[in-house]
């Protein structure tokens, strides 16, 4: 059996920037551990794997470890491989996910996505994270995450963490973030128990943090990046359960995947 494999870079349209995943269009579903070995095997932060499904795609995300039930990056990069390879050439598509329907739009060359919100809530601090931040945060707040919030974009782009710590933790991630002056906010995203030390850009991670920030900041159209090595910008946008994540992708590689199963 051979497979199509797109590794696209999403939220940049610069090769090396932005978040890489892996993309394999299928006509009917492998095995699940078929699908979670070709996870590890690439070993990006999330392989994706869609289905025609109707009108349009079954959608499904493997990390090197697990398979999860949203991811904002690879969706983008799933949507770009269908608008610019495989000649889709509707306005939108629709994914069936874990997460419910989501559609992402193909406009002037942004991708929007229609993802639903995870409204985070205040939360004691844990142990853990003032441990592997070496600092305690401003605010604390727990959704699929921790979302935690420190005083500057400095403080964002000079943490270490100690990810031992961060293994301890009984959430997916820790989303640390603060008030930026070119943009509106910036944030970095850990989530090494699920084998990602650090995302360099986290779509889902901004379901979360958009309605902090919307609340915050009094205002529902919001620019922003992840200050990761790699880096990612992201328009935002809060419509009242919704958000709309919009960023850019770029091909890196195409290739094929020989099996035997």
């Amino acid at each position: 059996m051979e497979l199509n494999l797109y590794q696209i870079d999403a939220f940049t349209d610069t090769p090396f920037k932005g978040n890489p995943a892996a993309v394999i269009p299928l006509e009917t579903w492998l095995p699940d551990n078929v699908m979670q070995s070709i996870a590890e095997e690439n070993n990006l932060s999330e392989t994706a794997f869609f289905v025609p499904k109707g009108n349009g795609f079954h959608l499904r995300w493997f990390t090197p470890k697990t398979e999860v039930d949203l991811c904002g990056h690879a969706t983008l990069a799933a949507a770009y491989v269908l608008f610019n390879i495989l000649g889709y050439d509707q306005e939108s598509i629709e994914f069936e996910t874990k997460s419910g329907v989501l559609s992402v739009l193909n406009k002037d060359d942004w991708l929007a996505m229609d993802l639903p919100t995870q409204t985070p809530a205040p939360c004691n601090v844990p142990y853990e994270i003032v441990r592997a931040f070496d600092r305690a945060p401003i605010e604390c707040f727990r959704s699929e995450d921790y979302i935690v919030v420190f005083e500057t974009e400095c403080d964002i782009l000079s943490i270490k963490p100690d990810l031992a710590y961060l293994r301890k933790l009984d959430l997916r991630g820790v989303i640390i973030t603060a008030k930026s002056k070119q943009y509106d906010f910036v944030s970095r995203f850990f989530a090494p128990k699920y084998g990602i030390d650090e995302d360099p850009v986290t779509g889902s991670a901004h379901t979360q943090l958009v309605p902090y920030w919307a609340k915050k900041l009094d205002k529902t159209k919001m620019r922003a990046k992840q200050v990761s090595s790699r880096g990612g910008e992201l328009a935002c946008e809060l419509c009242d359960n919704r958000v709309l994540i919009s960023g850019k992708a770029v091909k890196f590689l195409e290739g094929r995947i020989e099996l035997k199963i």
